[in-house]
This record gives structure tokens, C-alpha cells and sequence, in this order.
């Protein structure tokens, strides 16, 4: 007959001691200053859903329309609504084919957008170069985060008839914008870790003229 290594208990569990509180919560702050907690969980990044290269409409270039899907931790939240603004970054890149050595890079352009929030005028803005648009909630704002369009990522001449082309996009969160007191916590906290995978964006063709 089977028996249980060691003492069967009548269900209630040892008392830990002071001591073994201590060491587990010394290892806990360990883990979390070492990235060795539990993983983001899928709130935490960004999913690219969509991306597509096309004419520009004055004919000028190739623009790229994208949309993505996030949503921002509570901690994010917070850090807007007391007046922290975050940056995010759409980063594009574009390479040739080259079958005799490594693929070259053509194009490698970002677009910033600053996230807002003013506590005078209680409004919500979002920010995309010299252009900033005003909102009610943080989910409107979100919203037209989370779709880039009409942004010209590819000159004129860039792209020539013959050779092969492939290009990728991404999001991310750059903490390296943040006041430097957020930065140093961001280090530590995977809260402030939002970044997509590289997406493909295929090219194509009758892009290159």
C-alpha cells in the first residue's frame, strides 16, 4: 500500500513564520525589479489589425493607413489624468530584396502622437505634429489613436519597377519621452510596456512607378 511522503494533514495548513513572510516578500520585490513577474497580460500590448501602402491622393508618395487595437492599464490611465502625457510611436520601415547580400533598408520613418490630458479646461488632447485635437473623454481620444491614416511614408522615385519590396509597421509606448521620475518606474513596471509586434505591409507592384 501507498503512503504519503511525510505528515497527512487534517486540512488546515501550517502557520508560516514571521521570518518566511519576510524572505517571501523580499523575493516578490525581487522579482518585480528583475522582470520576473507574471507576463503582460493581452491588455498590455498592441495588436496591429490592419495596414495597407497606397497612393497618396495627390500623387506624391505612398501613404500608409494602419489601425490598432490597445487598451491602457489603469496605471496609464491615471498617469494622464493627473497631467503625465504619453508618447506613442508608429514606426515604419521599407526594404529591398536583394538575393546576393543582406535586404536593404529604404525607408525607416516614425510618426508621434502626444496623449494629453488638462485638468483647466478638462479636456483630453491628442497631438500628431503641428496638429492637436481637442476631446471629452479619453476614449475618444483613443479611438483616433488607434487609426493612422493619410501618412505619407514613401517619397516619389523611392520605389522602381523591377526589384522586389517588403515593408513592416509597429506601435509601441516611448517611455523615453516621459519626465524622468516615470521613467525610472516604468523600468520596473510592466504596466508601462505597450508595444506591437512588427506587422507586414505588403507592397505592391503597381506601387512603383
Amino acid at each position: 500500500m501507498l503512503r504519503a511522503a511525510g505528515p497527512v494533514l487534517d486540512g488546515a495548513a501550517p502557520k508560516a513564520s514571521p521570518v518566511r513572510h519576510m524572505l517571501c516578500a523580499a523575493l516578490l520585490a525581487l522579482g518585480a525589479l528583475f522582470g520576473l513577474a507574471a507576463p503582460a497580460s493581452a491588455s498590455d500590448r498592441i495588436e496591429v489589425r490592419s495596414a495597407e501602402l497606397r497612393p497618396a491622393a495627390d500623387g506624391d508618395g505612398i501613404d500608409l493607413d494602419a489601425t490598432f487595437d490597445f487598451d491602457l492599464p489603469w496605471t496609464l490611465e491615471d498617469a494622464v489624468s493627473r497631467g503625465v502625457p504619453l508618447y506613442f510611436v508608429v514606426d515604419f520601415e521599407l526594404y529591398r530584396s536583394r538575393w546576393y547580400w543582406f535586404d536593404e533598408r529604404r525607408v525607416a520613418a516614425s510618426l508621434t502622437y502626444r496623449l494629453s490630458y488638462s485638468p483647466l479646461t478638462r479636456e483630453y488632447r491628442l497631438a500628431r505634429g503641428t496638429l492637436a485635437l481637442p476631446f471629452d473623454t479619453l476614449g475618444e481620444a483613443l479611438a483616433v489613436l488607434r487609426r493612422v491614416s493619410n501618412w505619407t511614408v514613401v517619397e516619389r522615385g523611392v520605389l522602381t519597377p523591377g526589384p522586389s519590396y517588403w515593408a513592416q509597421v509597429r506601435m509601441r509606448l516611448d517611455t523615453t519621452q516621459l519626465p524622468r521620475p516615470f521613467q525610472i518606474g516604468a523600468i520596473t513596471s510592466r504596466d508601462w510596456t505597450l508595444l506591437s509586434e512588427w506587422r507586414n505591409v505588403p507592397v505592391r507592384p503597381d506601387l512603383a512607378r
